[in-house]
């Protein structure tokens, strides 16, 4: 029998159908994560979130990451001008 629980995001509170037993079906397919970005979630959030907040996560994930190379580059060129 399948398996779907019906769930509180973490993230937001809202409600959300968790469909753990139908995965294909789960309303978080489709969304890939890297290792990475998959450990940082885990490591917040005790409990799925709702897709939603999981499309919100990656973008700030990525956001943050690309902020990070930003300055890591822009540090880079002030050291070789100096």
């Amino acid at each position: 029998m399948t398996k779907h629980e019906n769930k509180y995001c973490p993230r937001c509170n809202e409600p959300f159908e968790c469909k753990v037993g139908s995965i294909l079906l789960c309303q978080c397919q489709g969304i890939s994560f890297t290792d990475q970005e998959r450990d940082y979630i885990r490591l917040t959030y005790p409990d799925c979130l709702c897709r939603k907040c999981l499309m919100v996560m990656k973008h700030e994930i990525s956001s943050t990451a690309a902020k990070e190379k930003m300055k890591t580059i822009l540090e880079a060129i002030r050291k070789g001008k100096q």
